[in-house]
């Protein structure tokens, strides 16, 4: 009883609200390092070359990385760390009354997205993570009582940015099935993952859609005019599509009452910087900071790759992820964009609601 009063009071007090961020590598703060059987890794130089102190601290960024930065806009210093740095039960206590980061790189809405035929834990699944969240549902129902977690949980904010590697696999693998069957299915598993997301508590959803990956400097490579490939950014455009009649469908079908949502246009955002890079203060979109080869997309970030010396300039920081600068940008645009980019209505407005 002590400790749901003390935890009580804390909650109270606290003038940020609670943020819970599951997904990919656009939002994993280190939750990789954790797995040692993990190939998708970023906890190396030079990444993190531009984060406090220049840690590399499992960021697939040269610094903050969007998650970061729409944590800062919400009142907190950076993102909040992942679910797998928690070794006592007291920090679990601690951070399931402020948020948790579970976004794991690699990861993807299907189950077999980022999984290696080795035994090994190369990702955490998104069902991992909204399993991971159950842990903490428990966590703020004992220290909170039911009644006090549920209303908790009704006012913090869920961020999710996750899509990419589904694609990405699909795309490789050149599979029989359709396109259209193909993003079907990704909606299914989106809408499964709210749902389960719902049932513990959640209400208000950032959710952050898939940018132009065929723009990526890893695409571009494979083009021989060095543009981007089209059929990666249709698939992109089409998920959007799908999430949009998703998220409409949840927010007004019975039995979710309470459910709000902001969807941020990822494709919209970045095509617009890529198209028109000089209002942006982007001089390179095509090239990544860190890497090697073609459009320094050939070779992945670590320290023998080449590095650019004015990253604020890049768009792209390595082959696949945007730069400290552009992450910055993604996240101001998602907290106070217009409907162009994020609707119906935006993340800060979301915070409020």
């Amino acid at each position: 009883m002590a400790i749901a009063v003390a935890a009580a009071v804390h909650v109270e007090t606290r003038k940020t609200v609670p943020v819970f961020i599951l997904g990919d590598s656009t939002a994993d703060v280190g939750t990789n390092n954790h797995l040692p059987g993990s190939n998708a890794r970023a906890d190396f130089h030079p990444n993190g070359i531009d984060f406090p102190y220049g840690r590399a601290t499992g960021r697939f960024s040269n610094g903050f990385n969007s998650a970061d930065f729409l944590a800062k806009l919400l009142g907190f210093k950076r993102s909040p760390p992942p679910f797998l740095s928690f070794n006592t039960s007291s920090a679990l206590v601690k951070h399931s009354l402020r948020g948790i980061n579970f976004a794991s790189g690699g990861s993807g809405l299907l189950g077999v997205t980022g999984q290696s035929m080795r035994r090994v834990r190369n990702v955490v699944t998104l069902s991992e993570q909204v399993k991971q969240f159950l842990t903490v549902h428990k966590t703020l129902k004992l220290v909170l009582g039911q009644e006090y977690a549920k209303s908790f949980l009704s006012k913090s904010l869920f961020f999710i940015s996750i899509g990419s590697n589904d694609i990405f696999g699909y795309f490789q693998s050149k599979s029989t099935i359709s396109k259209a069957d193909f993003i079907y299915s990704l909606g299914c598993a989106y809408e499964t993952h709210l749902k389960n997301l719902y049932k513990l508590g959640a209400r208000k959803f950032g959710i952050i859609s898939i940018p132009p990956i065929g723009c990526c400097p890893s695409q571009r490579v494979f083009n021989e005019t060095g543009g981007c490939v089209e059929e990666l950014n249709d698939l992109a455009k089409a998920f959007h599509s799908e999430l949009t009649a998703i998220l409409k469908k949840l927010n007004t079908q019975p039995g979710y009452e309470g459910f709000i949502y902001s969807l941020g246009n990822a494709y919209d955002m970045t095509m617009d910087v890529i198209l028109n890079p000089a209002p942006f203060k982007f001089k390179d979109v095509q090239t990544a900071c860190c890497g090697g080869g073609r459009f320094n997309g050939e070779a992945i970030c670590d320290p023998k790759a080449s590095l650019c010396s004015k990253r604020q300039q890049y768009l792209f920081w390595d082959r696949f992820h945007p730069t400290k600068a552009a992450s910055k940008l993604a996240a101001a645009t998602l907290f106070g964009g217009g409907s162009r980019y994020v609707s119906p209505i935006n993340f800060a407005q979301l915070a409020q609601a």
